[in-house]
């Protein structure tokens, strides 16, 4: 592919994304499969729930945006288990794997929620036992170089979703581009996720729930004398009001309580562009340990209450770098509430353990330099 007729297809891939006003409302509990938002992993998570480019070796990055998927990531297995709220958990695997005869990185990626036991009733109250759910998906990424800056990649996923007796499966992809200067240290990325169709539907006689899609920007620059890389991403681009206009947010200025009509004729306009944008920042200390923290506008608007809004939608995080392992920590605040913990370990199979003649035909301990 010529560099023009990329740059075509992006001019194209743009002029194609609408363009008109849509109403507010909000942006969760709206599609179906609503746990492919969450983060599959603790450092994605102390970045602010999306990381679509960060040039860090972190396999978990590769399935945010399947672009970010390279050698350097080669055999890098990771493990992660996500504390959520009321005893609901979240387990992740993700694993990459370089095919160098093919000039072609792959990433799996493994998503599992539990939601846990509940009793179910009649609609008289009438116990009739107990009843679980869970959902779960399946991805699979690929992603190559283009020129010596750029990669592409995509991302094809089977979600399944269960809650008793009712089921729903769902096909999707992601595609995403990724553009990295190891001498300027800039990093910019694009993904368009979860773009496809349900198979199978929870109720069979109801049209089919829409999928959440999701169309992400992300930019990120770490400084040349100062150990430290900043972050900014910018999500549901294809919808420029996500503002909830709570009517009990609406004051009242006369004595009978009538709403403000200012309520009404307000723009907004400050507040609509940065619901779009989460900040983060890392620091990195002697490449052994690192520290992280962001701030997700969208969640504390949405999250935070008027009269205590305490740290919502800030989310922080460490690193500890132990050559073959290492381990990540993640702490996100939704709601004053209380925060939810992550914990991962990332591994370098190659490092812990050799497969002899067949590693060597498979290239199972091969060692890639990042970004080449």
């Amino acid at each position: 592919m010529k560099r023009k007729e990329l740059a075509t297809i992006l001019i194209m891939a743009t002029a194609t994304l609408p363009t008109g006003s849509a109403h507010a409302q909000v942006t969760g509990g709206q599609y179906a499969f609503e746990f492919l938002r969450l983060s599959n992993s603790p450092h994605v998570s102390a970045l602010g729930g999306i990381s679509v480019a960060n040039p860090d070796a972190d396999i978990s990055l590769a399935l945010q945006n399947p672009a970010m998927m390279r050698a350097g990531l080669h055999n890098q297995l990771q493990l992660n288990y996500n504390g959520l709220y009321a005893g609901v958990s979240s387990s992740n695997l993700n694993y990459g794997y370089h095919a160098d005869k093919i000039a072609t990185s792959f990433a799996l990626g493994v998503q599992y929620l539990n939601y846990g036991s509940f009793t179910q009733t009649t609609f008289t109250g009438t116990e009739e036992g107990s009843f679980r759910a869970s959902d779960y998906a399946i991805s699979l990424a690929a992603a190559r170089s283009y020129g010596q800056h750029w990669r592409y990649g995509a991302t094809v996923k089977a979600a399944h979703s269960s809650l008793g007796a009712q089921r729903a499966t769902a096909a999707m992809m992601d595609v995403g581009i990724n553009y990295f200067d190891t001498g300027s240290l800039w990093d910019f990325g694009a993904v368009a996720k979860n773009m496809g169709v349900m198979l199978d539907k929870y109720t069979e006689n109801n049209s089919a729930e829409p999928i959440p899609f999701d169309l992400q920007l992300g930019v990120s620059k770490k400084l040349k004398h100062v150990p430290l890389r900043l972050f900014s991403t910018v999500h549901h681009l294809y919808q420029w009001d996500i503002r909830y206009n709570n009517p009990a947010d609406a004051t009242s200025n006369t004595l009978i309580s009538t709403a403000d009509s200012n309520q009404k004729t307000k723009s907004y306009f400050t507040d609509k562009l940065f619901r779009h944008f989460i900040f983060g920042a890392e620091f990195v200390l002697g490449n052994k340990v690192t520290i992280t923290g962001s701030y997700n506008v969208l969640r504390r608007r949405e999250m935070a209450l008027q009269t205590i809004q305490g740290v919502s939608g800030f989310s922080f995080g460490a690193a500890i770098n132990l050559n073959k392992f290492l381990i990540h920590y993640g702490r996100s605040y939704y709601h004053i509430a209380g925060p939810y913990n992550e914990i991962g370990i990332t591994m370098r199979m190659n490092k812990l353990f050799g497969l002899g003649q067949t590693g060597e035909k498979i290239g199972w301990n091969s060692d890639y330099p990042d970004w080449q």
